[in-house]
């Protein structure tokens, strides 16, 4: 390792601050996406209090409503686990700002494409649009099939942008062999350790990269399709590559969460979190299973081989399980005795771990062929998303931000972390219930549900998600302000002059 790779290796480990550049790029991609997200929750609590019959919405209003905030939650929450990873990659490695501050304005023109085609164009045929849906018996206007087309494409550029200069920083300094810690499947341990990181940030942009590849190359056909209306191509394997590309990059999303886990945490510990040959061969495996692991949202398309639907029940327990294991005994072993001081940060990902593998042991339940024939298109999927989402990723989120701008206001942001957990938990318990009671999803009513138990239960249930969705926001508000205001005093500290009879006291 060079000299200057070794001053890096220090700085990322003792916590030293980045080049303020890097700290600027990533404070504006953080805010602006916290932004987005919050605006999104508005939409997914004008949705539920609908559903609960608080409000009145048309169905087509209902389903444009729920295409944006399914695109514009989806998009947000990976273009944030991007730049976390970018990030942690730049503090150490070179990397070019000028494909962060690019892709931050691809993002935006992408984002400003799908508000115009969904809130005001009335595109809604939900955030997957599988084919043939967009282009049969359309209740939206032309354009704003071609608009969101072009809108996703653009975004997709500056995802596959960002993750290939992550890759590029990390191969440039590590080499293939390195990078993924296949020096660590020899007979004997390599010289030099693998920071963690590196492990997980190559995982990540590797398997990012291949489902915006499939993703880009699935919209390209689309374009075609509204471009020339009379061409037809085969629904399933447009499927097939549709939910590939979803499917990966909100669980890359969280998977770039958990290298903030494993980079920040051993900050507060004061513990190295070191790899291992059970670390490498879980996250390679990890990285494997995960391209295949979509093949569980395709059981009931009864024209899918046999032995797909096999793989598919395979690779969703094998991308879950290994990370998840080598994990959560990570995190015990960081925060066992090691007299921890509890600020935001560390608490944070705390909670976001224990939210992840709730979420992700409901999510190998619906993965699971037996459990998925009765919960399939219930309450029960939104649920499962949305718990490692709203009280796993976004709380990772957080704290990362809240580390980078040194916040001091730990009061504050203790108020609102815990009012998100309240209301967080709270409002994915109502999806569980419905999925219990056989709510469908995607309903814009359950009022004209043929049965009355069902019906009611939806209903209500939606109602009380929505509150509780309300409360989550309020306490999501209070976080991001916290960090803010703690910014603003940390500034102020640092500017104020120490007085002379102090220094070294």
């Amino acid at each position: 390792m060079s000299t200057t790779s070794a001053m890096q290796e220090q700085a990322w480990t003792a916590g030293a601050r980045p080049d303020p550049r890097v700290r600027k790029a990533a404070i504006v991609w953080m805010v602006t996406l916290l932004t987005a997200f919050a605006a999104m929750v508005v939409l997914g609590i004008t949705m539920r209090l609908a559903q609960g019959a608080a409000i009145n919405l048309s169905p087509n209003t209902f389903y444009a409503v729920m295409t944006m905030h399914g695109l514009g939650m989806a998009g947000a929450l990976f273009s944030a686990g991007i730049v976390v990873i970018w990030y942690l990659i730049a503090i150490r490695l070179r990397s070019s700002l000028a494909v962060m501050w690019v892709s931050y304005v691809l993002v935006l023109l992408g984002v400003i494409g799908l508000l115009v085609a969904t809130l005001w164009g009335g595109f809604g045929a939900g955030w997957f649009a599988l084919y043939p849906l967009p282009f049969v018996n359309p209740t939206w206007a032309s354009w704003t099939i071609g608009t969101t087309i072009v809108s996703l494409m653009i975004m997709g550029v500056a995802w596959l942008a960002m993750q290939l200069e992550v890759l590029r920083a990390i191969a440039s300094e590590y080499g293939l062999k390195r990078m993924f810690g296949w020096d660590y499947l020899g007979k004997e341990t390599p010289a030099e350790p693998l920071p963690a990181g590196i492990l997980i940030a190559s995982v990540c942009a590797t398997a990012g990269v291949l489902g915006t590849i499939t993703g880009a190359a699935t919209f390209m056909i689309y374009l075609f399709k509204w471009l020339v209306p009379a061409t037809q191509f085969d629904a399933l394997l447009l499927k097939n590559t549709m939910f590939m590309f979803g499917h990966t990059i909100v669980n890359v999303a969280m998977y770039c969460g958990l290298c903030a886990v494993y980079v920040l945490l051993p900050q507060y510990t004061r513990r190295p979190w070191k790899v291992n040959r059970l670390l490498v061969i879980a996250w390679n495996a990890t990285l494997v299973f995960i391209l295949f692991a979509y093949f569980h949202h395709l059981y009931m398309d009864f024209a899918q081989p046999e032995a797909i639907q096999i793989l598919g029940q395979v690779a969703s327990y094998g991308s879950a399980l290994p990370a998840t294991a080598v994990t959560i005994f990570g995190v015990g072993s960081q925060l066992y005795r090691s007299g921890i001081r509890w600020t935001l940060t560390p608490f944070s990902f705390l909670a976001a771990v224990t939210g992840w593998a709730i979420g992700g042991f409901a999510a190998l339940l619906d993965a699971t062929i037996a459990f998925n024939r009765v919960f399939h298109n219930t309450l029960w999927v939104p649920g499962h998303f949305h718990t490692y989402f709203l009280v796993g990723f976004v709380l990772i989120v957080f704290g990362f931000v809240h580390h980078i701008l040194d916040s001091r206001a730990e009061r504050m942001a203790g108020v609102g972390i815990a009012t998100m957990l309240v209301g967080g938990y709270g409002f994915v318990l109502m999806f569980y219930l419905g999925g219990l009671h056989s709510v469908p999803r995607r309903f814009a009513s359950y009022q004209m549900i043929p049965l009355p138990s069902v019906a009611e239960a939806g209903t209500r249930y939606a109602l009380y998600g929505g509150l509780f969705a309300s409360l989550f926001l309020v306490g999501a508000i209070t976080l991001l302000l916290a960090g803010l205001v703690g910014r603003r005093r940390a500034a102020t500290r640092a500017a104020t002059p120490v007085p002379e009879a102090s220094v070294g006291e």
